[in-house]
């Protein structure tokens, strides 16, 4: 099978890549630029280890093609360092024990930065439902929902 070259932005760098027409993009960030926090758990697009942020919205990376982001902008859990709302859910999921193991912890944090700045009214009930996509089979959710309203609440009181 020949290899197709795409262009896209990984973390506000500009890379040029060969990729198999259907690699998977989660392996090109592992395998070839070796961001290694985007985690590959189902390869079913179900658990949401892999979600990443393609073009600012987050998508499961284990079941979109690399192909499929040429001209893309993709941001990974590597991306995030500077980034005002992701301190504050890092804070918050270590200060509510939100993460065991660790393993669904990348996805899970994009997927609440989302929440954070999507649905800044989000109640419990939304907050679980959100999450839906994002499996943890070691901290029952609790903390991680409560770190999640917990930086809701602190954003509200500073507007």
């Amino acid at each position: 099978m020949s290899k197709i070259a795409i262009s896209l932005t990984v973390n506000g760098e500009a890379t040029k890549v060969e990729t198999e027409p259907r690699e998977h993009l989660a392996d090109l960030l592992r395998g070839k630029l070796l961001l290694t926090g985007t985690h590959i758990g189902c390869e079913h697009g179900v658990c949401g280890a892999c979600t990443v942020e393609i073009d600012g919205v987050p998508a499961r990376s284990c079941i979109t093609h690399a192909g499929a982001c040429d001209g893309a902008s993709v941001r990974t859990i590597e991306g995030f360092g500077d980034d005002a709302v992701m301190a504050a859910l890092r804070e918050a999921f270590s200060r509510e024990h939100a993460l065991q193991c660790g393993y669904c912890t990348p996805g899970m944090l994009v997927t609440a930065r989302d929440v954070v700045l999507r649905l800044p009214d989000a109640d419990e009930a939304r907050v679980r439902e959100e999450l839906a996509g994002n499996l943890c089979r070691c901290t029952g959710y609790r903390g991680i929902v409560r770190a999640i309203l917990g930086v809701l609440a602190e954003r509200k009181q500073s507007r």
